[in-house]
């Protein structure tokens, strides 16, 4: 059985009748998604799925900067002066 990452769940039929009550009892918290009392979807406020965004953004560019960083055999040196 999958485990729920959600300290707040709901069934389907649960969202369908009334999403903007399950919104107001979660107070800001996901809510996941049930069908067959397993875990389908999860229910996230948008400030959270933009703060999620956010640091997967930071994370790609952390590889990014970790990848070229470790190979400075094809990196041009540069004088702050002369730019």
């Amino acid at each position: 059985m999958r485990q729920v990452l959600a300290d707040f769940s709901a069934s389907i039929s649960e969202l369908k009748k009334n999403p903007t009550s399950l919104l107001n009892e979660a107070d800001g918290s996901a809510i996941a998604i049930l069908n067959h009392n397993k875990p389908t979807a999860y229910l996230v406020p948008a400030e959270t799925y933009e703060w999620l965004m956010d640091v997967l953004d930071d994370y790609e560019l952390s590889q990014v900067v970790e990848n070229r960083r470790a190979d400075l055999s094809s990196a041009i040196e540069v004088d702050l002066n002369d730019l």
